[in-house]
């Protein structure tokens, strides 16, 4: 992972043009809201002290253009130290560029994937049955759904025949139906960055990486941004029950975003979120296994805005309130289902695997796979971000 930890592979192929907002640990001070160039790490913490202050603003990208900001150290440095097991602690590490936001999820957004929640459903968690089950589905299913718009009449015509042939889900429900899946998939404060460990359940035998893009939404409802994520993900135990969802999407560094937020401006804003291509690559401790992965935002089943109004409620009719706005992982098309251990087991990690997901306009996001045990504990929150915030005297 160490080699991935450079400008050339992080950042995005037009940085030059492009407004990169992260977090950045100084010792001394803690979490460090900064502008991400090439060259150096600015700090803008002085004109605003949180990265939710900051999309509150009328024109972010204008105003951290006007700022500039004094620099913190050099880039390559900063990446470089970002790596967990090699850091610094008295060096500046980029942490998730996220802080005081809620993190939430949608879930079943792509037909891909939610054929693959109906298998786990079926397969009730166990990867061995799962081959067996896909087959059963699909010959009822079929594996093109795409041309169903969710909420239609159409929908509504497949709902009742494919209950009344028995293969019904709840999966089926939110990937067609009316009401899109927004969850809770971590607390603030609590996603990792670049270069940091991802947690697994340590009961967990069937899990998998998911590469999404993560809208960063203020408290209007307004998309100022977005950056990438892999929201982990636990087959076992959803597929044994959807109740556990909590359980198998909410671990110790089970959601990580980054390495920055790529702020919308006139380079790059939703429509070119509309047109991403998202590659994965996960890569064993020892070399010898490796799988590719991709996740087109073109074969969405929901257009991201619509998902934003999901989560707060129709304009004029909000349903629900973000205070400090909330950041969005929008789903994937990734459904791994390459044998990893066996004819039928299809994919699931291994401790050490190198997760990487990229695309040219956001760059990379590296992270390496452990036990969410074993990971460091999340004991950083909003209460000491507010004390050292109010000891550097950046609160008004």
């Amino acid at each position: 992972m160490q080699n991935l930890l450079n400008p050339k592979n992080i950042l995005p192929r037009d940085h030059q043009q492009a407004v990169l907002i992260g977090r950045v640990w100084v010792e001394g001070l803690g979490p460090t809201l900064v502008r991400v160039c090439e060259d150096h790490i600015y700090d803008i913490s002085r004109l605003a002290p949180t990265c939710t202050q900051l999309l509150e603003m009328a024109d972010p990208v204008g105003t951290v253009r006007e700022f500039g900001g004094p620099p913190i150290a050099d880039t390559a440095a900063v990446l470089a130290n970002s790596l967990v097991e090699q850091r610094d602690a008295g060096k500046p590490w980029l942490l998730a560029p996220c802080d005081l936001q809620a993190i939430k999820a949608a879930g079943v957004t792509f037909v891909a994937s939610m054929l693959e929640r109906v298998i786990e459903e079926q397969a009730r968690g166990d990867a061995g049955r799962a081959e067996a089950v896909r087959r059963s589905v699909v010959s009822v299913i079929g594996d093109n759904l795409r041309s169903v718009k969710p909420g239609s009449a159409q929908a509504a015509r497949l709902r009742d025949v494919l209950i009344g042939q028995g293969v019904w889900s709840q999966y089926l429900e939110v990937g067609i139906g009316e009401d899109a899946e927004i969850f809770t998939k971590s607390q603030p404060m609590s996603a990792v960055g670049v270069g940091a460990e991802i947690g697994l359940h340590p009961k967990s035998v069937w899990n998998n990486p998911e590469p999404e893009i993560v809208l960063a939404v203020n408290s209007r409802g307004e998309t100022r941004g977005c950056a990438l994520g892999n929201d982990v993900n636990l087959r076992d135990f959803e597929g044994r029950s959807a109740l556990l969802l909590g359980k198998a999407k909410d671990n110790n560094a089970s959601a990580a975003i980054g390495p920055f937020i790529r702020l919308f401006d006139e380079h790059f804003g939703i429509d070119d979120v509309r047109r991403c291509e998202l590659s994965m690559r996960v890569t064993s401790a020892d070399g010898k296994f490796e799988m590719h992965g991709a996740s087109s935002l073109s074969m969405i089943s929901r257009d991201p805005l619509e998902l934003v109004n999901q989560a707060i409620g129709e304009p004029g009719q909000r349903t629900h309130q973000y205070p400090d706005g909330f950041m969005l992982y929008l789903g994937t098309m990734f459904a791994p289902t390459q044998d990893r251990f066996g004819p039928g087991q299809g994919f699931t990690h291994e401790l050490g695997d190198v997760v990487s997901v990229s695309t040219a306009g956001l760059g990379m996001l590296v992270n390496r796979v452990n036990l969410s045990d074993r990971v460091a504990p999340w004991n950083y929150g909003a209460a000491a971000l507010m004390r050292d915030l109010a000891r550097r005297g950046l609160l008004a």
